[in-house]
């Protein structure tokens, strides 16, 4: 596995952000921040539902995103949205929809071969619920493993990308990317990766089994999502998953998601967790992304039809300085930016979450001891702090909050509700 790219990315929901000339200030407080990336959402023209993920022309543009009154047409603003956040340092991915169009897109008349037909109806695609079956009915399903025309339909996803990428874009979310060949996917990458070597291309695999996501990852992808939002901080599943593809692509985690509820609701309010969650999601893994209004506490859901820029919320809560320098941290060390070997450390306190990671690529290693009670204060005690490290050199605290310049030995704690801890120091050799 090639050595992975510093990746910190900050999630901009288009139609929250509002038209392309209004997104300066957010790219603004993203670097500021401490972020060198950007996702954005589909940004295509909607089919008749007005789902960002209900693509019908996808090489025009979201009429809610295009300034009527700017002198400049829909793909230089485009361009200049892209070019702004390059002036901010920040390379800007896309969300990449190939595996569904919109039902009544232009597409599914001109090219019929291209799609799945029951009944002369073309194929929504569906997901199995707690409820049962749930179609997507503003959807229509491309036929991608027996189609009749392979060779048109790939030349047209090589056309999309092409088109992004020539407006400026860097890399590629791609949605749902475990629903389509990995043969597919093996071909796209390497050929635009032909002419375009610096692309990333990351897999969006939440929802399928574990062989799912290590088989997708296979396919050339720079970057998986992994699951570590929906842990527990007890169970086992979470880490047999990351040791089972930490070898094959490194990966990236998140907090919440825009599929998500926001966890400020999920919380009830209590910024401890948020505060907990961000910490914990930057350091588990290689990558980590957040989305906008995360770091104000936002507790409305985006919604890929209806959010608007009124829905940006008015709250007194203010992370900013917090995400900067978890960010920071995540920046510094390459622990933090790989799929680092993790264990977990046995703890006399069962409420304490106590990691130890040791990189891959340099000397760095990390323990990390996290008060998994977001609501109140846990007690931490070890006779030697070192004694769970093999570096020969002490630990350096480098936490967010209440650092501490001096560490005694025994070495005793009191972690407000929610706190992290994070050790770092060098190692001279394996574990």
């Amino acid at each position: 596995m090639k050595k992975p790219r510093k990746m910190i990315i900050y999630n901009m929901f288009p139609i929250l952000a509002g038209k392309f000339t209004e997104w300066k200030p957010h790219f603004k407080r993203a670097s500021e921040m401490g972020f060198n990336w950007i996702f954005v959402n589909p940004i295509h023209y909607p089919g008749y539902s007005g789902s960002l993920y209900s693509v019908s022309d996808y090489f025009s543009f979201n009429p809610i995103l295009i300034d009527e009154k700017s002198k400049k047409n829909p793909e230089d603003q485009v361009r200049e949205m892209v070019h702004c956040a390059k002036k901010y340092g920040l390379k800007i991915m896309i969300d990449l929809v190939i595996n569904h169009c919109a039902f009544d897109s232009p597409l599914t008349k001109k090219y019929p071969e291209w799609f799945q037909w029951k009944g002369g109806r073309v194929v929504h695609p569906f997901i199995m619920t707690d409820r049962g079956k749930q179609d997507w009915r503003d959807l229509a399903k491309f036929n991608v493993r027996r189609t009749k025309d392979p060779d048109g339909l790939f030349k047209y996803f090589m056309e999309i990308v092409d088109f992004l990428l020539d407006l400026g874009f860097h890399g590629f979310r791609c949605d749902a990317a475990y629903q389509l060949p990995g043969k597919l996917w093996e071909r796209l990458i390497k050929e635009t990766k032909t002419k375009h070597p610096d692309v990333l291309f990351s897999a969006e695999t939440l929802g399928c089994t574990t062989d799912e996501t290590s088989s997708t990852a296979k396919a050339g992808f720079d970057y998986i999502f992994n699951s570590s939002k929906w842990w527990d901080f007890n169970s086992h599943w979470l880490m047999e998953q990351y040791n089972l593809t930490r070898e094959i692509s490194p990966s990236i985690s998140f907090p919440e998601s825009h599929d998500s509820e926001r966890l400020m609701e999920e919380l009830q309010g209590n910024v401890n967790g948020l505060k907990q969650r961000y910490l914990f999601s930057a350091i588990f893994s290689t990558a980590v992304m957040m989305p906008m209004g995360f770091e104000f506490g936002f507790r409305k859901k985006p919604h890929v039809v209806n959010t608007r820029p009124d829905d940006w919320e008015q709250t007194d809560t203010d992370l900013m300085w917090f995400v900067k320098k978890i960010n920071e941290i995540k920046g510094r060390y390459p622990v933090f930016q790989e799929e680092a070997p993790t264990e977990i450390l046995h703890c006399e306190n069962p409420n304490l979450l106590m990691l130890w990671k040791g990189s891959i690529t340099a000397k760095d290693e990390a323990l990390i001891v996290l008060n998994k009670d977001i609501w109140n204060i846990q007690s931490f005690y070890t006779e030697n702090l070192n004694k769970y490290v093999l570096a020969g050199a002490p630990l350096t605290d480098v936490s967010p909050e209440y650092p501490v310049e001096f560490i005694p030995e025994p070495f005793q704690y009191n972690l407000n509700p929610g706190q992290g801890l994070v050790f770092v120091t060098k190692r001279d050799r394996g574990r």
